[in-house]
C-alpha cells in the first residue's frame, strides 16, 4: 500500500476573491467611499457620499464650480482628511491612516492636475523622474544627471509613450502648454501607478491641444489597465472618456450612472 497521501491543493487567493457565491466574477474595487463628508470650518462642501469604483474603469466627477469635485478627489487620494465617513484606497483603509501608510498608498497612485507643476529650470527628463520620488526618494531622482540608469530608462520610456522622447533634455520652461501637460502625464505614468487621478487635465489648454491630451491620457490609461478618476467641466469629455459618471450638486451625490446610459441633457442640470 502506497504511503503517498494526495492532498487537495488550495485554490489561488486571487481567484477566490474574484468569484462570488453564485460562481460569477466579482469586480475588484480600488476606491470605496462610505458616508464621506467634508467641511472646511463651518462651511460644508459635501456629505453622505457613497460609491465603489471598480478596477480598470474610468469615472468622471462632474458638477458646477464649487460643487466639491477637486476636494473629493483629494479626499480619495488621502491628501486631505475627510470630516466624516471612511475612504478605502487599493483595498486599504486611507481614513485615519498613519503617515507612513499613506505615503505607501500614494506611491501606487498617479496624479495629473490642470496646472502642470513642472520645475521650469530643469529638463523634461528630470521632471519626469520626479514621478519616481514617491517610490525611490532621495536626491538622485531630482535631476537626470544623478539618477540611476534604470530610472532614466523608465523616464525615457514614459516620454516615448507621450511622444516627447526627443525633447528629453529641453528645459521645461521652453515647452508649449500641450507639451507641458504631456510631460505631466509621463511623470504620472513613470511609476506605473495602479490608480490615476486627474483634476481638469485639459482645462488650461486650447481646445485642440485639450482634445489631443485627453485622447492620449485615456489611451495610455486603458493600455496600462489603470483605474482612473477625473474631474471635468466638459460634458462631452465626461461621457466620451468615462465609463461611469458621478455628479455632485448641493453637497450631495445627485447622479451615479454609466456613461453609456446618459445623454448631455442629463448632465446639464448639474451645472446650473
Amino acid at each position: 500500500m502506497s504511503d503517498l497521501v494526495l492532498k487537495r491543493q488550495p485554490e489561488p487567493v486571487a481567484e477566490i476573491e474574484r468569484i462570488g457565491a453564485q460562481g460569477a466574477p466579482v469586480p475588484v474595487v480600488d476606491i470605496e467611499a462610505e458616508h464621506v463628508a467634508k467641511a472646511f470650518g463651518d462651511t460644508p462642501i459635501f456629505a453622505d457620499l457613497n460609491f465603489r469604483l471598480e478596477r480598470g474603469k474610468a469615472t468622471a466627477l462632474v458638477g458646477a464650480n464649487g460643487a466639491g469635485k477637486s476636494t473629493l478627489l483629494r479626499c480619495l487620494m488621502g491628501l486631505i482628511p475627510v470630516s466624516e465617513g471612511r475612504v478605502r484606497l487599493l483595498q486599504q483603509e486611507a481614513t485615519g491612516a498613519k503617515a507612513a501608510k499613506l505615503r505607501g498608498l500614494r506611491s501606487r497612485v498617479g496624479f495629473v492636475s490642470q496646472k502642470h507643476n513642472l520645475v521650469p529650470r530643469l529638463s523634461v527628463l528630470s521632471n519626469v523622474l520626479h514621478g519616481l520620488l514617491g517610490q525611490k526618494g532621495g536626491p538622485r531622482h531630482w535631476t537626470h544627471s544623478l539618477a540611476p540608469a534604470t530610472s532614466r530608462t523608465a523616464a525615457l520610456q514614459a516620454l516615448e509613450k507621450v511622444g516627447l522622447a526627443h525633447l528629453a533634455l529641453r528645459r521645461a520652461d521652453r515647452l508649449s502648454g500641450g507639451q507641458s501637460q504631456r510631460v505631466a502625464i509621463a511623470r504620472a505614468l513613470v511609476s506605473r501607478p495602479e490608480v490615476l487621478f486627474a483634476d481638469e487635465p485639459c482645462a488650461s489648454l486650447d481646445p485642440q491641444a485639450g482634445e489631443d491630451v485627453m485622447e492620449l491620457f485615456f489611451d495610455l490609461a486603458r493600455q496600462e489597465g489603470v483605474t482612473v478618476v477625473f474631474t471635468s467641466h466638459h460634458i462631452d469629455h465626461a461621457l466620451r472618456y468615462g465609463d461611469r459618471v458621478l455628479g455632485l450638486a448641493e453637497g450631495r451625490l445627485r447622479l451615479d450612472a454609466t456613461a453609456a446610459s446618459l445623454k448631455p441633457a442629463d448632465l446639464r442640470g448639474l451645472y446650473d
